[in-house]
C-alpha cells in the first residue's frame, strides 16, 4: 500500500436505526488519538461486492489522508436489513446515520458525504436533513429527472429501474449474515415495489440544492450537467462545480479536489479549496475558469432561422418549413449516461441530418467558444392529424447542434427536446449545457426533428409540425476565447491496490450495441449489451455473473409501435458452502395515445429452484399524475 499521512485500520459494523434495525457498514478509520471527521457513502449499492472494488481503493486513500471514511448499504440493500423503502425513506435512514456516526467518540462530530450517481442525488437530499452535523458534501453526476422537456425518456429509465429492482431483489450474502440470510431475502422479495411507475408519475422540477457547502462534478456529455451548472450558480452555500470530459462517475483526478474540500470544512485547513473560481471547465483541448458563475463574460448570440441560419427546399410562397421526421430519427444519439465505452458517444450526425430539418450558418471566419445552456426560440403551426387523438401532448421537438467540418463532417455539440402543450403556437426548447470550441471554416447546424427514438417516446401520431423560420431563432452562449489555464490541470493521486478480482468474459460476449433495419418490415431494432457482463470471482470466494440486454423497437411511420425492453439476470454462489441464487428481472415498456403500458417480471431462484415470482403492470399517465 502507498505512503500517506496515517496508517489506515478497516472494520466491518453495524449502524441501529431507531426501529432497530441495522444497516451494514464497511469502516476505514486513519490511526490516531484524536477524534477525525466522518466521511459518509451511502447508497443502495453492495459495499462486499457491486462497490467492493472501488471502496477499497478510495476509501483508504481518504482515510490515510485523516477523515474516516464510511460507506453504508441502505435499508433492505446488501447485507443490511429491513426492506427496501422510498427515496424519501432512505433519505431519512441516511440522516440517522448521520448523527450516529457523529456521536461516536472517535469522530469530530463533522460529517462529509460522498455520492455518485443515485447516491450523489440521495446526498444532497440527505445534507438538508442533518444540517447541524453536515458540514460539507461531493456529489459526482447526481441523478436526474425522468422526463426532458416534459418528454417522457425511453433511455435509460426503465433500464436504471429494472437494474434497481434486480439490486433490491438479491439476498444478503451468508458468509456476513449467517443462516438468517433466506428469511431476510423472502422478506425483501415479498416487499419490493418496481419504481418505474412512481418515477414518470411524479412532476418534473429542479433537482436538489446545495443546503452545505458542496463541491458537484459532471462530465460534459453526462445528463447531470445542466445540474452540476445550476449548483455552480447557487449563492450561498459554497459551491465549487468541474465539468470535465469524463463519463458518468467520480473520476479519480477529481480525488484530490475532493480532499481539499473536505479539509477545509471538516478539519479547519486552508487547502486552498475556495480559491478555484466557481465553475472549472473543460474547453476542447484545455480547462478554464469562471468566477462568479454565470458568468458575465459570457453573452447570447442570436442566429435567426431566416438570416444566420437557412435551411433548403423550402418554397418560396410558403413561410413554413414542415417537420415530420421517421420515427427512427436518433438512433445515432448515443448513450443517455455515459459510461467510457466506445459505443457511448454519438458518431458522425449526418444520418440524423438526412431524417431532419437543418438550418446551417455560413463557414465561421473564427473560432466560437460556447459556454453554457444555448435555447432555441420556435413559432409552430401544429399539423393536423389523419384522424383526433385525445392525448395530453402534442409533436415531439427534438433539436441538435452541430459543428460540420469542411469534409461534410457532423459532430454533434448539444441537443434538446420538448413537448410542447396542445395548440401551443410557441416553443422554447433548452438544450443541454455545452463547452466547445467550434473551429475557424466549420458551419453551424441547427437539425430539428419531430422524433427522437430511442432517447424519448414518440409523441403519439407522426403529423410533426411547421415551423415559421422569421420568427424562430437560436440563441448561443458565446464566451471570448480564453487562454489554457494550467493551474487548472487536475492529476491522478496513488492509490491503493484493488483486492484481485478474477474476470471470466463470455466466451461469445454480445456487441456493445448494434442495430437491425428489416427492410421489409419498416422496422428498426436497436440492442446494447454492458461491456461489464461477465463471471466474477471476488477474494472472498463469491462468485458473482451478470448479463443485462436491453432493446428498442420501432416502425419507420407508426409512433405506437415503440417498445422497450431490459432484461437483467444476477447469479451469486459461494461454491465453498452450495450457496446458488439468481435474479431475473424484465421491464417492458409499450405506448398508446394517453399512456405508458409498463410490464415488470421478477423471478428469484435457489439452487436452480423457483423461489419467488410476481408480476406488475402499470398504466403511466404519459402527461404525470
Amino acid at each position: 500500500m502507498p505512503s500517506y499521512p496515517y496508517r489506515t485500520t478497516r472494520e466491518d459494523l453495524r449502524v441501529p436505526l431507531p426501529d432497530g434495525t441495522e444497516l451494514y457498514a464497511r469502516l476505514w478509520r486513519p490511526v490516531t488519538e484524536e477524534p477525525v471527521p466522518v466521511v459518509l457513502e451511502y447508497s443502495t449499492g453492495r459495499l462486499t461486492d457491486w462497490t467492493a472494488t472501488d471502496d477499497a481503493r478510495r476509501h483508504p486513500w481518504i482515510a490515510g489522508h485523516g477523515h474516516a471514511a464510511v460507506r453504508v448499504d441502505a435499508r433492505g440493500h446488501g447485507n443490511s436489513g429491513g426492506v427496501a423503502s422510498t427515496d424519501d425513506s432512505l433519505a431519512a435512514d441516511g440522516a440517522e446515520v448521520v448523527r450516529w456516526l457523529a456521536a461516536r467518540p472517535w469522530c469530530s462530530g463533522r460529517v462529509g458525504l460522498l455520492g455518485t450517481g443515485a447516491a450523489g442525488d440521495l446526498a444532497l437530499r440527505l445534507a438538508a436533513l442533518a444540517p447541524d452535523a453536515v458540514h460539507a458534501a461531493v456529489v459526482a453526476c447526481p441523478d436526474g429527472p425522468h422526463r426532458l422537456g416534459g418528454a417522457v425518456l425511453a433511455a435509460d429509465g426503465h433500464t436504471r429501474a429494472t437494474d434497481r429492482l434486480a439490486d433490491a431483489a438479491r439476498p444478503p450474502d451468508p458468509q456476513y449474515v449467517g443462516d438468517a440470510w433466506r428469511a431476510m431475502w423472502l422478506a425483501r422479495l415479498d416487499a419490493l415495489e418496481p419504481p418505474l411507475a412512481g418515477w414518470l408519475a411524479a412532476p418534473a422540477g429542479p433537482g436538489p440544492a446545495a443546503t452545505v457547502p458542496t463541491l458537484a462534478v459532471a462530465g460534459w456529455s453526462d445528463p447531470s450537467a445542466a445540474a452540476v451548472l445550476a449548483l455552480a450558480g447557487s449563492a450561498a452555500p459554497p459551491v465549487r462545480a468541474v465539468l470535465g470530459p469524463w463519463s458518468h462517475g467520480l473520476p479519480d483526478e477529481l480525488l484530490p479536489e475532493a480532499l481539499r474540500w473536505y479539509d477545509h470544512w471538516l478539519r479547519d485547513l486552508d487547502a486552498g479549496a475556495l480559491d478555484a473560481p466557481a465553475l472549472r471547465s473543460w474547453r476542447t483541448d484545455h480547462w478554464c475558469g469562471d468566477d462568479p458563475w454565470p458568468s458575465p463574460a459570457v453573452r447570447e448570440v442570436h442566429y435567426g432561422l431566416d438570416g444566420p441560419l437557412r435551411t433548403a427546399g423550402t418554397a418560396s410562397e410558403d413561410r413554413w418549413v414542415h417537420v415530420r421526421s421517421p420515427q427512427h430519427t436518433g438512433l445515432n444519439a448515443g448513450s443517455y449516461v455515459p459510461l467510457g465505452r466506445p459505443a457511448d458517444q454519438p458518431p458522425d450526425q449526418r444520418e440524423e441530418d438526412g431524417r431532419s430539418v437543418c438550418f446551417d450558418s455560413r463557414p465561421l471566419p473564427e473560432p466560437l467558444d460556447l459556454l453554457g445552456t444555448p435555447s432555441l426560440a420556435l413559432h409552430l403551426r401544429p399539423e393536423a392529424a389523419p384522424a383526433p387523438v385525445a392525448a395530453p401532448v402534442a409533436a415531439l421537438i427534438a433539436a441538435r447542434l452541430c459543428a460540420v467540418a469542411p469534409d461534410g463532417t457532423s459532430t454533434l455539440l448539444t441537443r434538446g427536446v420538448l413537448a410542447p402543450a396542445s395548440g401551443a403556437t410557441d416553443a422554447t426548447v433548452l438544450f443541454a449545457p455545452t463547452g466547445a470550441t467550434v473551429p475557424t471554416g466549420h458551419r453551424l447546424r441547427l437539425a430539428v426533428s419531430s422524433s427522437y427514438w430511442p432517447w424519448i417516446w414518440p409523441g403519439p401520431e407522426p403529423s410533426g409540425f411547421a415551423l415559421d423560420p422569421s420568427r424562430s431563432a437560436l440563441t448561443l452562449p458565446v464566451r471570448p476565447p480564453t487562454p489554457p489555464a494550467e493551474d487548472l490541470t487536475f492529476r491522478s493521486p496513488t492509490l491503493p491496490l484493488p483486492p484481485p478480482l478474477h474476470l471470466t468474459e463470455p466466451l461469445t460476449a454480445r456487441p456493445e450495441r448494434v442495430t437491425v433495419h428489416d427492410i421489409g418490415r419498416r422496422e428498426w431494432r436497436t440492442e446494447l449489451s454492458p461491456a461489464g457482463d461477465g463471471t466474477r470471482t471476488h477474494p472472498d470466494g463469491l462468485v458473482r455473473a451478470e448479463e443485462t440486454v436491453t432493446a428498442y423497437r420501432v416502425l419507420a411511420a407508426t409512433p405506437l409501435s415503440a417498445l422497450a425492453r431490459t432484461d437483467r439476470t444476477v447469479r451469486l454462489e459461494r461454491p465453498a458452502i452450495g450457496w446458488d441464487v439468481t435474479v431475473r428481472t424484465r421491464t417492458e415498456l409499450r405506448c398508446d395515445p394517453t399512456h405508458l403500458l409498463a410490464h415488470t417480471q421478477l423471478r428469484a431462484e435457489e439452487a436452480g429452484n423457483v423461489v419467488f415470482t410476481r408480476e406488475w403492470r402499470h398504466r403511466i399517465p404519459r402527461g404525470g399524475s
